[in-house]
Parts: C-alpha cells; structure tokens; sequence
C-alpha cells in the first residue's frame, strides 16, 4: 500500500512539473506575443515587473532585464509562502517565476496582431488559462496570488489587496505613459480573471438548502464527502401536512457540488436542493490545505 501511494504521488509530482512548466512557457510568450506589442499591463508582479522595465528604459536610458525584477518583487510573497502555505506549492510556484523570466528575456518576440481590442482580449483569455494551468496544480504565477492564498486561509478577502495594487500599477501607468493604455490593460485584466473563474473554483464556496427526509444520512454523507459540516432545521411541508421534512444547510467548495448533489439524490431521490453562490464565509470553515 505504502508503494502504491508512493507511486501516485510520484506520478501526480510529475504531472504537476509538466503542466507548470508548459504554464510557464505560455505565460513567456503571451508576455512576448500580446503584452509587450500592446504596451498592456497585466496584475500583480508581472505587471508592476513591466511598469519598472519601462519606467528605467524611457526615463534612465536602462534596459533591465525581465528576470531580476521579477525575482526581486518575489522574493517577500516566496517567503510568506514557504511559510504560511506549503513548501511543494511554494517550490513549484518558484519554478514558474524562474521559468517564465528566463523565457521571457531569451526568447523572440512574435507580433500576432497590433489591434489593441485583440490584443486585450486574447491576451487576457491566454494569461487567464496560464494562471489557472497552475492553480490546478496547486502551484501559483507568484506575486500577490500568495498574499490573497495567505490572506483567504486567516478567512480574509484577498482580493481587495490584489485589486488595490492593480489599481495602483494601472494609475501609474495611465499618469506616465497615457490612459488609453491603462484602460486596455483594465479590459485584459477583466478578461483574465473571468477565466480564472470559470476554470478555477478551489476558493469559491456554494451554499446547499437541502429538503429531505433523511437529514442525518445527508449531513453525514455531506461530511465524508466534503469535510464540511451542516446545521439542520426541522419543519414539515406546507402542502404536505402530515408529512414530516427537515433542511440541511451546508457550505462547500464549489468544485464539489455535482458529486455531493449527485450522492444526495442517490441517498433520497425525492429531496429538493437549492444551491447558490456564498460571497463570503466566516467562521470555522474547512479549507483543502496547499501542500
């Protein structure tokens, strides 16, 4: 047994070395490709990385390479991670900052179109993809994605920081080198994260109210499913006078709702489930831990 979980961890280790370096390149050459022909800022380190290379190149007459910049401005997130959210996914997170700066300093540029709505766009559906690449591996393109990891695990919203410094590379952008590019760079960013949504749901939770008379069975199967808990509430149908219901609520990842409603409906095929998105949770809430 202990060979065999061995061998699946190996396997699933090397999976993730894979995806993460074919996020890597990608990440390269949508920097080489889209970012750079549109003068677009993409979020977080990457794009402050950006603002600081065109700041020295324009105003001091330097040209920096891509790579220590980078690496410099990781190096408090690396930190926060290796010791606040684990050491695998730190590592390999490291691998995608390493790789995507070396990449991105080494390799040709290649202008695909020079229409700034296009670039945009597809920019932002590609980094959008890249960035999601390394979420399912449970792996990060570094920057402020370990701060909001770290800030969601404390039961915070760490959104807000990743939106406040956007904010603040894109005004900076907009005041030295023209507003039109900021607000493309809003509109890749906006295209970005919707991606990053529908493809990543591991930090969204969803709310279940379900009706049911087993009520024990189904917080229990909910348990064993999910590690979360569930509170029920006892009542009767109102059109149904006699008969006896009770409500299970319980909040999940997102990622789990279709094989817990699924197992639900297995358990009582005549149980009504009503499910819809929780902005936020607080409380004592399971979180799947990064390794």
């Amino acid at each position: 047994m202990n060979e065999k979980i061995k061998g699946n961890n190996y396997r699933w280790m090397s999976l993730r070395f894979i995806v993460v370096t074919i996020a890597s390149v990608v990440f390269a050459l949508n920097i080489k490709s889209f970012v750079r022909t549109g003068g677009i800022l993409p979020g977080g380190a990457t794009g402050l990385t950006l603002l600081i290379q065109e700041i020295a190149d324009r105003f001091i007459g330097i040209k920096i390479p891509y790579t220590p910049i980078n690496v410099a401005i990781n190096i408090i997130p690396v930190f926060i991670g290796f010791k606040y959210i684990g050491k695998k996914f730190t590592s390999l997170s490291c691998l995608v900052i390493l790789l995507t700066g070396i990449l991105a300093d080494f390799i040709p540029g290649y202008v695909i179109t020079n229409d700034l709505i296009l670039i945009s766009i597809f920019g932002g559906i590609i980094n959008g993809v890249a960035i999601s690449l390394c979420l399912l591996m449970d792996a990060t393109s570094g920057g402020i994605d370990f701060i909001a990891i770290y800030l969601y695990k404390k039961g915070l919203d760490g959104f807000n920081v990743a939106l406040y410094v956007n904010a603040c590379i894109l005004i900076t952008a907009g005041a030295l080198f023209g507003w039109e590019r900021a607000l493309y760079s809003i509109v890749f960013q906006y295209v970005s994260t919707t991606i990053i949504h529908v493809l990543y749901r591991k930090y969204q939770q969803t709310t279940l109210f379900i009706v049911t008379r087993f009520p024990d069975e189904i917080s229990a199967l909910i348990y064993k499913m999910s590690n979360h808990g569930s509170t029920i509430i006892y009542g009767r149908g109102s059109h149904e006078e006699d008969e006896d219901k009770s409500v299970v609520y319980s909040v999940i990842t997102a990622t789990q709702v279709t094989q817990i409603i699924n197992a639900i409906k297995e358990k009582d095929p005549s149980s009504f489930v009503n499910v819809f998105k929780s902005e936020r949770v607080s409380g004592r809430f399971y979180r799947i831990p990064e390794d």
